[in-house]
């Protein structure tokens, strides 16, 4: 039966990327700072789904996806680029 993983079994493609871009940040804001910020881009994510995305365990939405590439400042395609 197929699964929806990566390779490594993670649940999505982006989660390292977000962790890189957002150390990258000025001031290199918190996973909870992060939330805060997506919070303000009317996406309701908590610190914990951010956590969660991070380490691949949790699925990412095209909806959350262009969300957190607006707040991070990058593009779609770099945070799905390997």
């Amino acid at each position: 039966m197929y699964k929806n993983k990566t390779p490594e079994g993670k649940n999505n493609l982006c989660g390292r990327k977000v962790r890189e871009f957002r150390r990258a940040l000025p001031g290199s804001p918190s996973q909870r700072e992060l939330a805060d910020l997506l919070q303000i881009a009317n996406l309701d994510l908590d610190k914990n789904a951010v956590q969660r995305i991070e380490s691949g365990q949790r699925f990412v939405t095209d909806i959350e996806l262009k969300a957190i590439a607006g707040v991070l400042g990058v593009s779609y395609q770099q945070l799905l680029d390997e």
